[in-house]
Formats: C-alpha cells, structure tokens, sequence
C-alpha cells in the first residue's frame, strides 16, 4: 500500500512539475509553396540547453514531392551545405538539430528542398 501511495504522489508531481521541452525562439517565418508545390505552416529557429534546431509547427502541411531535404538559405537562395536532413513527414510538427557547423543566424530562410531536381519545394522567410 505504501508503495503504491509513493508512486501515486511520484505521478502527481510529475504533472504539475513538468520542465518545457521547448527552446527560445531565434528566428520565425511561414512557409510558402515554390516550384508548384504547396508548403504552409509555421517554421522557428530555437535554442535549447542542447543546441539549436529547426521546428516545423504543428500547423506545417506539406503536399508532397520528390526528395525533400530541409536546411538553410538566404535571399532566394539554397544553401547545400547547409542541409539538416530528409524531410520526415509532409504534416505536423517535427524537430531538426541544427549541427554546431552550421550558423542559422548567416541565413533568413528555411527550405524544403527538392535533392533529386535541385529546386526549392517550400521556403519560410525567417525574421
């Protein structure tokens, strides 16, 4: 009984004391199809106590396409070597780190970008 009260009281301050997985927002932007492709949804650069990372919100809609990559570019512009990785689902939130090498601040857009053809499929502008 007594081991049962101590993990009943365990669970209660489990959910009233819950720590934020989420990180401070850097940078924020909407994302807009290109190519003839539909992207929507909202994209945020945040730092976390483990690093930073690129956040596609849970509103992110994504109609499909060959290839997607996320990763960084500016003014109209993709940068390659700035690529997180393969795009993990066309909806809903998702969460890239964004490795030390690479410096979000150089850029003001996040890309969804298509490897196999070399053409944007959705771009956020970042502020």
């Amino acid at each position: 009984m007594r081991s049962m009260l101590l993990l009943g009281v365990f669970a209660f301050a489990l959910t009233v004391w819950r720590p934020s997985l989420a990180g401070e927002v850097l940078l924020r932007g909407q994302f807009e199809g290109r190519s003839n492709h539909v992207a929507s949804g909202a994209a945020t650069v945040e730092k976390t106590a483990s690093g930073a990372m690129v956040v596609l919100g849970e509103d992110f809609d994504f109609d499909g396409g060959p290839d997607p990559k996320v990763g960084f570019g500016g003014d109209g512009v993709y940068d390659k070597s700035s690529q997180l990785e393969a795009l993990r689902s066309n909806t809903g939130r998702q969460e890239y780190v964004i490795p030390s090498s690479i410096d979000p601040a150089k850029y003001n857009e996040i890309y969804i970008w298509c490897e196999r053809y070399s053409v944007p499929l959705g771009v956020a502008k970042l502020k």
